[in-house]
């Protein structure tokens, strides 16, 4: 019930009750209504900007957990890129060497997802960065997997024709060295005798009576037999397949003739004194996907380690070369 209030009327000397208008009641009424929803709205703000309902206590509760569960993946998906390095590693340096592979560039290992909005719809929350990164690093996994697995299938196909690729790599000395006296010039800058000045001698030259058995090195197909008075003479070009290719100069005679295929071990002509040449000996050289090598590093098959140490000596030696 409400409150009657009373008020002193000096003109009567009466106490009157008080009479409140429409007008003065409509103010008191709506003072009272706007007062409680100021008081509402500060009370729903407070409980909004420094109180959490259940529900939403609960949610916080699951992002914490979903954030925790994205750095733990994090850390795994770090320790399975560190595992992969290791592979990769391998891969190139062990397994790729031993099949005389080319490694994998680095830029082909890491490369990335193309597409600069790839990761847009991941921006704009409050724990965007770390779910992006970890997306990333996923991606990243992904595409060095994938490249792994193709180098393994490839390293497979190779590992299965191993036995016909090391017939076919040169691995013998093309004359009958035992004694290791043979070998007059080596491979690198030696002094021409007939051209009277520094070349760069791209083979080893091996002496021997003119008439000596010429071996093939390694399993292949003749590419040439050819007879020539000047330059390297007669002389034979063996192509073994797997980028090598191997080539004997001066002979006296071929016993090949081109297309033939050769084995290892195979008598392919004689040691002679044609083209431009100072003595009878036998001109030999190693060609690996088009380039000139050392033959001295191919001769590991019909020699102990001591020996080899002695070849690498004696081919190394700063002397005149006889062709």
């Amino acid at each position: 019930m409400a409150k009657v209030k009373y008020q002193f009327n000096t003109k009567s000397l009466t106490i009157e009750k008080i009479r409140l208008s429409i007008k003065d009641r409509l103010f008191k009424v709506l003072s009272v209504v706007t007062a409680g929803l100021v008081f509402s709205a500060v009370v729903i703000f407070v409980a909004y900007n420094f109180f959490n309902s259940p529900k939403e206590k609960m949610q916080q509760r699951e992002i914490e957990q979903y954030k925790l569960q994205y750095e733990i993946l994090s850390d795994r998906l770090d320790h399975i890129s560190r595992v992969l390095n290791d592979l990769e590693d391998r891969d190139d340096n062990i397994y790729r060497v031993i099949f005389e592979a080319e490694p994998i560039p680095s830029s082909v290992r890491q490369a990335g997802y193309g597409g600069v909005d790839r990761y847009a719809r991941l921006e704009g929350f409050k724990n965007s960065d770390i779910i992006t990164e970890t997306a990333k690093k996923l991606d990243n996994i992904a595409t060095r997997i994938y490249v792994q697995s193709k180098s393994f299938d490839e390293v497979f196909e190779l590992a299965k024709n191993k036995e016909a690729m090391l017939a076919c790599i040169p691995a013998i000395q093309p004359v009958n060295n035992k004694d290791l006296k043979r070998i007059a010039s080596g491979f690198g800058w030696r002094s021409h005798p007939i051209l009277k000045r520094r070349i760069f001698h791209y083979g080893i030259d091996f002496t021997a009576p003119r008439g000596t058995n010429i071996y093939a090195t390694g399993d292949g197909k003749v590419k040439e037999a050819k007879r020539a008075r000047g330059g390297y003479g007669n002389q034979i070009v063996i192509d073994h397949g797997y980028g090598y290719t191997t080539l004997y100069a001066h002979l006296q005679k071929i016993k090949v003739r081109r297309g033939q295929k050769v084995k290892r071990g195979q008598i392919i002509g004689t040691v002679g004194n044609t083209g431009l040449s100072m003595g009878s000996h036998l001109h030999y050289e190693v060609h690996k996907n088009g380039k000139k090598v050392n033959p001295v590093y191919y001769f590991y098959n019909d020699l102990t380690p001591e020996e080899y140490d002695k070849v690498i000596e004696l081919a190394s030696r700063d002397n005149q070369v006889l062709s």
